[in-house]
Protein backbone atom coordinates (compact mmCIF):
# COMPACT_ATOMS: atom_id res chain seq x y z
CA UNK A 1 0.00 0.00 0.00
CA UNK A 2 2.87 2.40 0.65
CA UNK A 3 3.45 5.31 2.94
CA UNK A 4 0.88 8.11 2.92
CA UNK A 5 1.78 11.79 3.14
CA UNK A 6 -0.19 14.90 4.00
CA UNK A 7 1.34 18.24 3.03
CA UNK A 8 0.39 21.65 4.36
CA UNK A 9 1.79 24.96 3.17
CA UNK A 10 1.77 27.88 5.60
CA UNK A 11 2.24 31.49 4.53
CA UNK A 12 2.37 30.72 0.79
CA UNK A 13 0.73 28.63 -1.90
CA UNK A 14 2.55 25.43 -2.62
CA UNK A 15 3.77 24.64 -6.11
CA UNK A 16 3.56 21.52 -8.23
CA UNK A 17 7.35 21.46 -8.32
CA UNK A 18 7.63 21.50 -4.52
CA UNK A 19 4.94 18.85 -4.18
CA UNK A 20 6.79 16.74 -6.75
CA UNK A 21 10.01 17.07 -4.78
CA UNK A 22 8.24 15.96 -1.61
CA UNK A 23 6.78 12.95 -3.44
CA UNK A 24 10.20 12.03 -4.83
CA UNK A 25 11.71 12.24 -1.35
CA UNK A 26 8.93 10.08 0.08
CA UNK A 27 9.97 7.27 -2.28
CA UNK A 28 13.30 7.16 -0.40
CA UNK A 29 11.45 6.17 2.77
CA UNK A 30 9.52 3.28 1.19
CA UNK A 31 12.16 0.78 2.32
CA UNK A 32 11.25 1.69 5.90
CA UNK A 33 7.54 1.00 5.41
CA UNK A 34 7.66 -1.57 8.21
CA UNK A 35 8.52 1.25 10.61
CA UNK A 36 6.06 3.88 9.42
CA UNK A 37 2.75 4.17 7.63
CA UNK A 38 2.23 7.92 7.15
CA UNK A 39 3.97 11.25 7.40
CA UNK A 40 2.93 14.86 7.79
CA UNK A 41 4.96 17.53 6.02
CA UNK A 42 4.57 21.23 6.84
CA UNK A 43 6.37 23.86 4.78
CA UNK A 44 6.17 27.37 6.24
CA UNK A 45 7.38 30.55 4.63
CA UNK A 46 8.87 32.82 7.27
CA UNK A 47 9.45 36.41 6.32
CA UNK A 48 12.88 37.59 7.34
CA UNK A 49 14.47 41.02 7.54
CA UNK A 50 16.47 40.14 4.42
CA UNK A 51 14.84 40.25 1.01
CA UNK A 52 14.48 36.48 0.75
CA UNK A 53 12.04 34.47 2.86
CA UNK A 54 13.16 31.44 4.83
CA UNK A 55 11.29 28.15 4.50
CA UNK A 56 10.94 26.07 7.65
CA UNK A 57 10.09 22.40 7.08
CA UNK A 58 8.68 20.09 9.71
CA UNK A 59 8.29 16.39 9.04
CA UNK A 60 6.46 14.06 11.40
CA UNK A 61 6.62 10.30 10.89
CA UNK A 62 3.63 8.18 11.94
CA UNK A 63 4.33 4.60 13.01
CA UNK A 64 1.97 1.66 12.45
CA UNK A 65 1.12 1.96 16.16
CA UNK A 66 0.06 5.59 15.41
CA UNK A 67 2.97 7.05 17.38
CA UNK A 68 4.25 10.43 16.24
CA UNK A 69 8.00 10.65 15.56
CA UNK A 70 8.91 14.28 14.80
CA UNK A 71 12.02 15.02 12.76
CA UNK A 72 14.14 18.08 13.53
CA UNK A 73 13.14 21.29 11.73
CA UNK A 74 15.06 22.12 8.57
CA UNK A 75 15.27 25.63 7.14
CA UNK A 76 16.59 27.13 3.94
CA UNK A 77 15.99 29.99 1.52
CA UNK A 78 15.18 27.22 -0.99
CA UNK A 79 12.05 25.28 -0.01
CA UNK A 80 13.09 22.23 -2.05
CA UNK A 81 16.43 22.08 -0.23
CA UNK A 82 14.66 22.33 3.13
CA UNK A 83 12.38 19.42 2.13
CA UNK A 84 15.38 17.33 1.03
CA UNK A 85 17.14 18.08 4.33
CA UNK A 86 14.10 16.98 6.33
CA UNK A 87 13.90 13.69 4.44
CA UNK A 88 17.68 13.21 4.85
CA UNK A 89 17.22 13.53 8.62
CA UNK A 90 14.24 11.16 8.55
CA UNK A 91 16.22 8.56 6.60
CA UNK A 92 19.06 8.75 9.12
CA UNK A 93 16.65 8.34 12.04
CA UNK A 94 14.87 5.40 10.39
CA UNK A 95 18.16 3.69 9.49
CA UNK A 96 19.34 4.04 13.09
CA UNK A 97 16.07 2.47 14.28
CA UNK A 98 16.53 -0.43 11.86
CA UNK A 99 20.11 -0.95 13.03
CA UNK A 100 18.96 -1.12 16.65
CA UNK A 101 16.22 -3.60 15.74
CA UNK A 102 18.74 -5.80 13.90
CA UNK A 103 21.09 -5.79 16.91
CA UNK A 104 18.25 -6.87 19.21
CA UNK A 105 17.50 -9.86 16.99
CA UNK A 106 21.08 -11.15 17.16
Amino acid sequence: MGIGMQIVYLGFCGTARLEGEAAAQLVRLERYSGLLCDCHLAVEQIHSPSAKPIYDVRLDLITPERDLKPIEHCSSEDPEQAVRSAFDAAEKQLQAAMDVAKQRRH
